[in-house]
């Protein structure tokens, strides 16, 4: 029974009505159930599970599965609504995880911040068999959630009489006894900008394997004695590695890894005494809750992000915060806040210089991504409003002039795909499915040389909803034809980079 993936016990079984109430919206017969179980856990490694609709019909008669089935049917559920639909609202039974591979409650210190990070990613590489790290996880959201973000904001104990400073992280292996010179760090430092630009470049799919390493090794740099100035610098490199990490892991879909990296990022930027880093790894994070359906969530943590660094980020930070905001806002349904918000981005980003010092890591808020965030903020408000025109009225010259600014922006192409995908999607609302199938085509050009799950289900779902409105229209059937030809299901690809 345990390759079928069930539990091997039917002592006093009640149907799972959890289970079965989740199942009956979806539309999804038993079998197909079955088979998308299957073939998810094949992209994960586990060949072991071999599910079928008398397995199925035993999980909604009340049979308790093994894992990975309760973490793939989450991941699968979650999917399908749009939203964080979590083990135990399927009335399932998930087996208990050690602290350190599992939610993001975790110790605020430098220590066990080395030691979360190194095991963490040893565990990513040696189980990055298309994502199998990221089934064994849990997407935190609500309170779990928001509550142990909010100690980042809590003073950090003093370490030798000074405040803010990161203690001398325990022996966790044997010392080389080696001290990084400062030309070597140096080099760490200008690999992640490397690492960020390819990400830019070529989607989260080919290199990320590559940033979990380089990580790893930071951390067990971090594990020697290192005067405190290099330790902190140290903690810094780790903080945007972890988070580059998390990026590429969102990236590709792989959305507990992903957030477990945010996690870890922000607790590795409060031991290097960067606000500001904190503040953008909080940001993501609140676009990952945007994502998931938890708006509410992300609204939380980009207050959070606002409130930390509010006397120390550049203007291009606070801006990009603010565009943040609105996103929320138009997703909550919201429009005077998020219009409020929206202004606020502007202004702020008409005080950015190229003198302001800002960090690698915000450059690539540029004037298109500000467009770009604001238009997708009016387009989210035309969809939480039952697709209103007006609003995407409102977006369509916003969204327009993020395309020929990406157009024109040779580094960042993932962005512009997703902002043509976004015009496409404008157009449908304004029920003009010949412009959206031609921005669609273009944006499908650049899915095919980039390696971003995020690109390909967003390119997806565009077209499939063109198709359910525009199907007999000439240009929506070609698009459809070239999306089977050229874009097959390619997940399985994508998370084995």
């Amino acid at each position: 029974m345990g390759g079928n993936g069930g539990s091997g016990t039917n002592a006093e079984k009640r149907p799972n009505e959890q289970l079965g109430s989740w199942f009956a919206r979806s539309g999804w017969s038993k079998g197909e159930l079955a088979r998308q179980v299957n073939r998810r856990a094949r992209q994960l490694g586990a060949h072991h599970v071999s599910t079928d609709t008398s397995r199925v019909r035993r999980w909604l008669d009340g049979e308790q599965p093994r894992e990975p089935i309760p973490r793939i049917l989450s991941e699968l559920f979650s999917e399908r609504f749009g939203c964080v639909v979590a083990i135990e609202d399927l009335g399932l039974r998930s087996s208990h995880q050690s602290p350190s591979v599992s939610g993001v409650d975790m110790p605020w210190a430098g220590p066990q911040t080395v030691e979360l990070i190194s095991e963490f990613s040893r565990s990513d590489l040696m189980l990055a068999r298309r994502g199998f790290l990221g089934t064994s996880l849990a997407l935190s959201a609500g309170p779990a959630l928001i509550e142990p973000m909010q100690r980042w904001l809590v003073p950090a104990p003093s370490a030798g009489g000074r405040p803010d400073l990161p203690a001398v992280p325990a022996q966790a292996g044997p010392r080389r006894g080696n001290r990084l010179s400062g030309p070597e760090l140096d080099l760490l430092e200008a690999t992640t900008v490397m690492f960020r630009q390819w990400d830019a470049q070529c989607g989260g799919g080919l290199r990320r394997k590559a940033v979990v390493g380089q990580l790893h090794e930071v951390t067990d740099l971090l594990q020697e004695p290192q005067p405190e100035p290099v330790s902190r610098r140290l903690f810094k490199v780790a903080a945007e590695l972890a988070e580059l990490s998390g990026w590429m892991s969102y990236d590709i879909g792989l959305q507990p890894t992903a957030q477990k990296y945010f996690v870890l990022a922000l607790h590795a930027a409060k031991e290097a005494g960067d606000k500001p880093l904190g503040s953008f790894i909080l940001s993501n994070m609140g676009r990952q809750m945007i994502h998931v359906g938890r708006p509410d969530d992300a609204l939380e943590l980009i207050h959070l992000a606002q409130y930390g660094s509010r006397d120390c980020s550049t203007a291009r930070t606070q801006a990009m915060l603010y565009a943040m905001e609105a996103r929320a806002y138009a997703n909550m349904g919201q429009p005077n806040k998020c219009h409020r918000a929206v202004r606020m981005a502007e202004d702020a980003f008409a005080d950015t210089s190229v003198s302001d010092g800002d960090p690698d890591w915000i450059r690539f808020f540029s004037e298109a991504e500000l467009n770009g965030e604001n238009a997708h903020s009016y387009r989210d408000l035309a969809y939480v409003a039952g697709r209103s025109p007006t609003y995407a009225s409102l977006a369509e010259p916003v969204m327009q002039k993020a395309v020929d600014l990406f157009g024109q922006d040779q580094e960042h192409q993932r962005s512009y795909a997703l902002n043509l995908i976004g015009m496409a999607t404008v157009h449908l609302l304004k029920q003009e499915p010949e412009q959206s199938a031609e921005l669609a085509e273009r944006a499908l050009d650049i899915a095919k040389r980039v390696r971003s799950e995020r690109v390909n289900t967003r390119l997806r779902k565009t077209v499939d909803t063109a198709a359910r409105g525009f199907g007999g229209v000439a240009e929506v059937v070609h698009l459809t034809e070239q999306l089977d030809l050229h874009l097959p299901d390619s997940l399985e690809a994508v998370r084995a980079g």
